[in-house]
């Protein structure tokens, strides 16, 4: 496995945050029952922390402006859609934004994973990342207090299970040391592998994964969003596969696909049925679908528009995505999850120092031409 390709995973984690959230940890509910903290993680996410920060102020000083994202920083393109709850749930799922059949607007987010804005030909991690807007309730944090943020990649599962895995794995990557890291951790270097190395044609064509597991009430979820035929609409053309002569042929193929007419996901909830299987803290184990099915909860509707626009695209990099974006029934759990917390907060912090960027409360209702 080449270092590039791990040097993008060491991004997957931190999702598609903005330069300017900034995210508190003091109101948070109590630790889920099938939360087990590690007395070491404390100083692991220091550590961590540290590497993260590192790295943003070393590409800063190299000459990289605005500072850029922890991750996913390329956009193929920021889109505005829908999002319905459907009627007639179980009271398993009445939960936060779940609770009652609803339309809510969205700003949906696409991106690469790997820090550098490489061509879409080469093998990468895509992200979705979907924020509801309007959602009301207490929240797991106070800087967006109506969004739900749904935060997506295109594989199952992480490739890391904790948070001092993770700490190894970015101690080999700037120590140059990854040949001992792959050795010392095959599974981890195999998923990381093969998240990192999926040639995507349509980002359209994708299903997106949680990978992390998170609280609905007093039970525990995954969740995904898969790719359907919109109602009553053509299926996607096939474009020719020339178009990947062009690098940013997934932003092409977005307008494209987008020009022609509506795009279309489910997002589906996948309830454990199992903690002894389906664990909480060891995000590199896909819990079993025959076990735990999925269940399609709410449609997601991107009607027919055009998000190229400049001022569109400024708009969108000033938004922040992020698992803690969200109610407090549907709160991200695991290791994990609660470094993403804590990593977010410190890096979204130096690099709202450094680029001075304005931070975005969406409204869902932004047009521009």
């Amino acid at each position: 496995m080449s270092v590039g390709r791990l040097s993008m995973l060491l991004f997957l984690l931190i999702g598609a945050a903005s330069p300017a959230a900034s995210i508190g940890a003091s109101s948070l509910p109590p630790v889920p029952q099938q939360e087990k903290i590690p007395a070491s993680e404390a100083a692991d996410t220091a550590a961590l922390i540290e590497t993260f920060t590192g790295l943003i102020r070393h590409e800063y000083q190299s000459g990289v402006r605005p500072a850029p994202r922890d991750a996913h920083p390329k956009a193929q393109g920021c889109v505005r859609g829908s999002f319905t709850v459907r009627s007639g749930l179980s009271s398993k799922f009445g939960y936060a934004v779940f609770a009652s059949a609803k339309t809510y607007p969205t700003w949906i987010r696409f991106s690469n994973g790997n820090p550098q804005k490489q061509p879409d030909g080469i093998g990468d991690g895509r992200g979705m990342a979907i924020k509801v807007i309007g959602v009301t309730g207490p929240k797991l944090v106070p800087d967006e207090p109506s969004s739900q943020d749904f935060v997506m990649i295109n594989f199952p599962v992480f490739f890391s299970a904790n948070a001092h895995d993770y700490l190894e794995f970015g101690q080999a990557l700037v120590g140059n040391t990854i040949p001992a890291f792959v050795k010392k951790h095959p599974r981890d270097a195999q998923i990381a592998h093969d998240t990192s190395s999926r040639v995507t044609r349509d980002m359209f064509a994708q299903t997106y994964f949680s990978m992390s597991p998170y609280t609905i009430g007093k039970r525990y979820m995954k969740f995904r969003t898969v790719p359907v035929r919109c109602q009553g609409g053509p299926a996607l053309p096939d474009y020719p596969g020339a178009l990947q002569t062009d690098p940013n042929f997934l932003r092409t193929r977005m307008a494209l696909d987008l020009g022609a007419g509506s795009v279309c996901f489910q997002l589906q909830i996948q309830l454990q049925t199992d903690a002894a299987t389906q664990p909480i803290e060891n995000t590199t184990v896909e819990w079993n679908e025959s076990q735990a099915p999925f269940v399609a909860v709410a449609d997601i509707v991107i009607p027919k528009q055009t998000f190229t626009s400049d001022a569109q695209q400024t708009f969108c990099e000033n938004l922040s995505y992020t698992p803690w974006h969200g109610s407090v029934d549907l709160r991200p759990v695991g290791g994990i999850n609660r470094i993403r917390l804590a990593v977010y907060n410190a890096s979204n912090a130096l690099r709202h120092s450094l680029n001075k960027a304005p931070f975005v409360v969406p409204t869902g209702y932004e047009h521009f031409k």
